[in-house]
């Protein structure tokens, strides 16, 4: 809900005392103008924004308050820095400025082209090319598992049986480990992804980097326990720090960097393409190139 102008001039008029007459208020009551610096001048409309239903009046009046007196202070030192800076800083400013809203102008439209104009698709067979081009770039920085592990409350009474089941895991193991998980404090049975060492010793506290090379190991089962349960884990395969990262493991990055690829290519299709077609239209000479 947006306020009316009567109701927004009725919370707010008794800040604008301290603005004087002579800043052509009643000149510009229509146009609902609140404050005045030198020609400058701050409309209803570049407030209301700042208000919602769930203000009080009270608040509403806080908040347009500072907002003008920010307003103001901003107004008055821009002034005197026109004033006290010299013509050429001036001119230098100037400059920066005009580069900046030229570059967002131009960045948001030349990304929504491109946005528009790259295929994000990108196939099992190009992913595994460039993998196999260039995955002597991407070791790993920690070491990473595939496993299953299951924390049970410290008075569980059938350990030995999740043991034997997560151990060997098979149709018969997995419908069982199924039918008590409700049980278990938590589990993680898809051994088919990579996990990196630290998300695993997050999960399995007692677990902790004086002791990985300890536990996790290749086909390795272990127990360990603390005050919150007793946990188990299975480990089937195991990467080491510095070691090929595996497809799977690396698979998003090399996604975002082959679509990044195909975006930087087009964009650079596309500055060519513009100017082509603008030198064609006439609308784009250098003077003074030899013929």
């Amino acid at each position: 809900m947006v306020y009316s102008k009567i109701t927004f001039i009725a919370i707010v008029f008794g800040l604008l005392l301290v603005i004087p007459s002579s800043c052509g208020l009643k000149n510009k009551e229509a146009g609902g103008v609140l404050a005045r610096v030198g020609q400058n001048y701050l409309y209803v409309e570049d407030v209301t924004p700042l208000l919602n239903k769930n203000l009080s009046e009270q608040d509403s009046a806080t908040i347009v308050s500072n907002f003008i007196n920010n307003w103001a202070a901003k107004q008055l030192l821009l002034d005197k820095a026109r004033i006290n800076l010299s013509e050429e800083k001036l001119a230098e400013f100037d400059a920066l400025v005009n580069d900046y809203k030229a570059d967002l102008y131009t960045r948001a439209y030349k990304d929504a082209l491109v946005w528009k104009g790259t295929d994000s698709t990108i196939s099992s067979s190009q992913l595994r090319s460039f993998y196999e081009k260039e995955k002597e770039n991407y070791k790993l920085k920690e070491r990473i598992v595939k496993l299953r592990f299951i924390q049970l409350p410290k008075q569980f009474l059938n350990k030995k049986k999740v043991s034997s089941s997560l151990k060997s895991f098979s149709s018969k193991d997995k419908i069982y480990l199924d039918s008590i998980a409700v049980q278990f404090s938590k589990m993680n049975f898809n051994d088919s992804l990579w996990i990196g060492a630290s998300k695993v010793i997050k999960e399995i506290p007692p677990l902790n980097r004086d002791n990985e090379n300890k536990y996790l190991n290749k086909s390795q089962f272990f127990e360990l326990e603390d005050a919150k349960g007793l946990y188990l884990a299975m480990i089937l395969e195991v990467r080491d720090v510095n070691d090929v990262a595996p497809l799977s493991y690396v698979e998003p990055t090399l996604r975002q960097v082959l679509l990044n690829r195909r975006k930087l290519e087009y964009a650079r299709k596309l500055n060519a393409e513009i100017i082509d077609e603008a030198i064609k239209d006439k609308d784009f000479e250098i003077y003074g190139k030899s013929e």
